[in-house]
C-alpha cells in the first residue's frame, strides 16, 4: 500500500472512530464474503462493519486519543463502528456470533471506556432504547391515569353532595334558610345560665 493510500486510510478509521458511540472489534477468519456482507446488512442501522489493517488501526486509534485496543489488534481484524442503537448492535454481534463460530468477538470501546467479551454480551442483554422509551412512556401514561382519577374522586363526591343539598333544600327550604339563625338561637341558654350563676354568687 502506497503512503499516500495508507495515509487516507487512517484518516478514514480515526473519522470512524471519532463520529461512532463506540466500536466492537472482532475476528472474522472463516467467514465468507457472502457471510460478510449478510453480516453488514445486519447491523446496517446500527454499525458499519469495515474489515481493517491491524497496523493501520494501531496509528489510528493513537491519533483518535483511543486507548487499550493494541492487544486485540492480532489476527483478521473487522470492527464494528456503532452509529444507532449501543445495545442493538451487541446484539446484532452476539446473535451472528451464535450462529455462525468463525466471527470472535475480542472487545470493544464505549465512550472512553474499555469493554471485554463478556461485557459486550451483558450489553446485548439489555433492553433497546425504543423498548426502555416505550415503557417508560407507559408508566408515565398510568401515573397520569391514576392521578386523574384521584383529582376526579373528591370533584365527584363534592358534586354527589351538593346536588344531594340542593335536592334537600328544594323539598324544605328551611334548610338553607334557617342556617343564619342557629348560632343566635344558642347564645340565648348561654345568656341565661350566666345570669343564674351571677344570682347564686350573690
Amino acid at each position: 500500500m502506497a503512503r499516500a493510500e495508507k495515509q487516507a486510510a487512517v484518516a478514514e478509521i480515526v473519522e470512524s472512530l471519532n463520529e461512532s458511540n463506540g466500536a466492537v472489534l472482532t475476528e472474522y477468519r472463516g467467514l465468507s464474503v457472502a457471510e460478510l456482507q449478510q453480516l453488514r446488512r445486519s447491523l446496517a442501522e446500527h454499525a458499519d462493519y469495515a474489515v481493517v489493517k491491524n497496523t493501520l488501526v494501531k496509528i489510528a486509534a493513537k491519533e483518535a486519543g483511543v486507548e487499550g485496543i493494541d492487544d486485540l489488534l492480532t489476527g483478521p481484524t473487522a470492527i464494528a463502528y456503532i452509529t444507532g442503537d449501543v445495545v442493538e448492535a451487541a446484539k446484532g454481534l452476539r446473535d451472528f456470533a451464535k450462529a455462525h463460530e468463525a466471527l470472535v468477538i475480542k472487545g470493544g470501546v464505549l465512550d472512553g471506556e474499555n469493554l471485554d467479551p463478556s461485557q459486550i454480551a451483558k450489553l446485548a442483554d439489555l433492553e433497546s432504547r425504543e423498548v426502555l422509551l416505550g415503557k417508560l412512556a407507559s408508566g408515565m401514561l398510568a401515573s397520569l391515569s391514576q392521578a386523574a382519577r384521584l383529582f376526579q374522586a373528591p370533584l365527584s363526591q363534592t358534586a354527589r353532595l351538593a346536588g344531594a343539598l340542593e335536592a334537600k333544600a328544594q323539598e324544605d327550604p328551611s334548610v338553607l334558610a334557617g342556617a343564619g339563625d342557629a348560632p343566635a338561637a344558642a347564645e340565648e341558654p348561654a345568656a341565661e345560665e350566666a345570669a343564674e350563676e351571677s344570682a347564686s354568687e350573690e
